[in-house]
């Protein structure tokens, strides 16, 4: 699957509902099961089960893992690389883990990503400034599943 067709297989999801820990197109999805259930349809099936996470990612230990297993699935790039299709992770609080996902959908004047959250379900955001500043890594899918 191409770049284009990540960012085409991401917009089917587009007005799927919230729903922590799901990964099923219209049916619910939170960020992880967006970037799973477009890993599904690119990439067959996926590498890692998912153990039962907290809304709050971890944040009591301080531990990064949506980043370590971002690391261990998708090819890191530079946050300056920007394509389409890459995987972003934000951090939404300064001192906070890295607990948000997105797949970028438009660049330059019209840069946008898509990507669920809470009361929302799954939408395309203009990737502003605001959201610019929480990227703290940046991943490409890889070509084939490992």
């Amino acid at each position: 699957m191409n770049r284009p067709d990540i960012v085409e297989e991401a917009r089917r999801w587009l007005g799927t509902p919230y729903l922590h820990q799901a990964a099923r197109c219209q049916a619910g999805a939170d960020c992880l099961g967006l970037v799973r259930g477009v890993w599904r349809s690119a990439l067959g099936h996926e590498p890692e089960a998912v153990p039962a996470y907290s809304m709050d990612w971890s944040e009591p230990q301080g531990a990064e893992r949506l980043w370590q297993a971002a690391s261990r699935h998708l090819l890191p790039k530079a946050l300056s690389d920007e394509e389409l299709g890459d995987v972003i992770l934000f951090r939404m609080r300064a001192g906070s883990v890295a607990k948000h996902l997105g797949i970028v959908s438009g660049l330059s004047e019209r840069a946008s990503f898509i990507h669920a959250y809470s009361g929302r379900g799954v939408v395309e955001s203009p990737l502003s400034q605001p959201w610019r500043r929480r990227i703290v890594a940046r991943f490409a899918f890889p070509m084939e599943a490992s």
